[in-house]
């Protein structure tokens, strides 16, 4: 049985290593290794999960089945790219799942409680950026209500790349507007 909790302090190691298993897993085929180790390097540490753990504009929550983590999704508070329409806009900045458990709820579980933590920060919109070459994302981003809005330039190591920003609207009881 898997359950989704907000992220403490002694999570920071093993998130650590989760993050960087789930973004190499992700992009490690289409991407120069120089430029994922560059920047797994910079923000994957388990410094910077435990930085991140604690920052308060930051909302880490982690997926575990007992024994280790499978999942976990931030939602960060703060400023959106000019194409997000919002007084109170709140960016999921990360939500992966190990591979082991694709298709098993954990990514719709770790979407409910950003959604949540949205609403209970009085966000009205949603948004996020995904890889243009990430299909399987941006179709469960769409079943989610997401809608494109705009793009902006990730940069992965000396890569920059292409994200598409996608946006949702959010009323009390989690609904799309």
């Amino acid at each position: 049985m898997t359950a989704v909790r907000r992220a403490e302090a002694r999570d920071a190691g093993p998130l650590a290593l989760l993050a960087e298993r789930t973004f190499r897993a992700a992009f490690g085929a289409l991407n120069a290794r120089e430029n994922l180790d560059a920047h797994c390097a910079d923000t994957y540490s388990e410094a910077r999960q435990a930085s991140e753990i604690a920052h308060p504009g930051i909302e880490t929550f982690v997926c575990e089945d007992g024994v280790e983590l499978v999942g976990y999704a931030q939602l960060r508070w703060g400023a959106a790219p000019a194409c997000v329409t919002a007084a109170r806009p709140a960016e999921i900045q990360r939500i992966y799942v190990d591979s082991r458990w694709h298709g098993k709820g954990i990514a719709q579980a770790l979407m409910s409680e950003l959604l949540a933590a949205a609403l209970r920060g009085n966000a009205d919109r949603v948004w996020l950026g995904v890889w243009e070459h990430n299909p399987r994302a941006i179709a469960f981003y769409r079943k989610q209500g997401f809608r494109r809005v705009g793009q902006h330039v990730f940069q992965l190591g000396h890569d920059p790349q292409h994200d598409w920003v996608l946006c949702r609207e959010i009323r009390s009881g989690g609904s799309v507007a």
